[in-house]
C-alpha cells in the first residue's frame, strides 16, 4: 500500500515543488493539468521548431509515498523549499498494490490494420494465423501501431508493396513500418532515425520478426534512391526535410508522409511543391497522410 498526495500550485512553482517532494521521500511525482476535462484544459505538445510550451497555469502535483510518519509535515517542508508560502489543501489517498505488468499488458491488444496485416504484442497469440503478423511490444521508440499516423502509413504500405521494392523508412522509430514493408515482400528496407535508442529498438524488433533491415543514423549520407519512401514524423521536420526526402524517391517511385494534422497538410504540400506534387491520400482522427509520385524518367 502506498499513499498519494495531490496539491495544486501554479506553473512557476510546479517543477520546484516536484523536486522538493522527491527530496522529502516521494517515490515518484507527476504534474497534471488541474483543468483537464474542462473548457480551460490546455494541451501540452509541440514539435521541433515550435516555441516551448509552458506548464499549465494551474498544475496538479501528485506525489507517491510509502506510508510513514509526519507525511503532511514533509509535504509542507517541500512546499516551503519550493517558495510556496501558503500551503494549499493536500488530497491524500491510498494506492493499493497491483500487478502492474499485467495491467500494462491489458492496455495493448492485437491491432488489425486490414485483412492482410496485424500487429500483435508478444503476450498474445495471433488472431489470424493466415495474415501477416508483426510481433511488437510497447517500448522506448515511437510506433506500436495504435496511433492513427502509424496506421495510415501501414495501410499505404499494404497498398503499395507488391514485392521486390526498395523501401526507405525515414524516422523509423521502433522499426514498425520497415518491418511491415519487409514482411509484405520488399527486397530491401533501410530505416533511418536521429535517435540511437530508436535504432537499437528497431534492430531488436526486426530480429524478433525474422526480417533484415539496414539501420542508419540520420547523420550518415544516403547515396541511393528508393521505390517507396515513407516518413511518419511531424510537420516541421517534414518541411525541413523536403529537399532531402524528395531527392531519395527513385523515378517512378512513391512517397507517403504522415505525422501531419489535417490543418497542416497545405503547409507540407507547399514545402514539397518544388520537387513533388503531394495530395491528401487519407485521414484519420484529425491526422492526414500525404502521397505523391515521381514521374518515370
Amino acid at each position: 500500500m502506498w499513499i498519494s498526495a495531490a496539491l495544486l500550485t501554479d506553473a512557476a512553482h510546479a517543477e520546484a515543488l516536484s523536486e522538493a517532494l522527491l527530496g522529502h521521500g516521494a517515490l515518484s511525482v507527476s504534474v497534471e493539468d488541474a483543468d483537464a476535462g474542462t473548457e480551460r484544459e490546455t494541451p501540452q505538445f509541440g514539435e521541433p521548431g515550435s516555441p516551448a510550451t509552458p506548464l499549465w497555469v494551474t498544475s496538479r502535483v501528485v506525489a507517491l509515498f510509502e506510508p510513514g510518519d509526519d507525511l503532511a509535515g514533509r509535504i509542507a517542508a517541500a512546499a516551503r523549499e519550493a517558495g510556496i508560502s501558503e500551503l494549499p489543501e493536500i488530497e491524500l489517498g491510498e494506492v493499493a498494490e497491483e500487478n502492474w505488468v499485467q495491467l500494462t499488458q491489458a492496455q495493448f491488444e492485437p491491432i488489425r490494420i486490414n485483412e492482410r496485416l496485424w500487429i500483435v504484442p508478444s503476450w498474445h497469440s495471433a488472431p489470424d494465423p493466415q495474415a501477416i503478423c508483426l510481433e511488437l511490444d510497447p517500448g522506448m521508440a515511437f510506433g506500436t501501431g495504435s496511433h492513427p499516423t502509424t496506421r495510415l502509413c501501414m495501410e499505404w504500405l499494404c497498398a503499395n508493396i507488391r514485392g521486390h521494392e526498395h523501401v526507405l523508412d525515414y524516422g523509423c522509430g521502433s522499426g514498425i513500418l520497415g518491418i511491415a514493408a519487409a514482411k509484405l515482400g520488399a527486397a530491401e528496407v533501410i530505416g533511418i532515425d536521429i535517435d540511437d535508442n530508436a535504432l537499437v529498438a528497431a534492430s531488436a524488433n526486426a530480429e524478433r520478426n525474422g526480417v533484415a533491415i539496414g539501420l542508419r543514423h540520420s547523420r550518415e549520407p544516403v547515396a541511393q534512391r528508393f521505390d517507396r519512401v515513407v516518413a511518419n514524423i511531424l510537420t516541421n521536420p517534414l518541411c525541413v526535410l523536403a529537399p532531402l526526402l524528395s531527392s531519395l524517391v527513385a523515378p517512378g517511385g512513391r512517397i507517403a508522409l504522415s505525422g501531419i494534422l489535417e490543418a497542416q497538410a497545405p503547409q507540407v504540400i507547399d514545402a514539397y511543391a518544388p520537387w513533388l506534387s503531394l495530395r491528401v491520400g487519407a485521414s484519420a482522427d484529425g491526422w492526414a497522410r500525404l502521397e505523391g509520385e515521381l514521374p518515370p524518367c
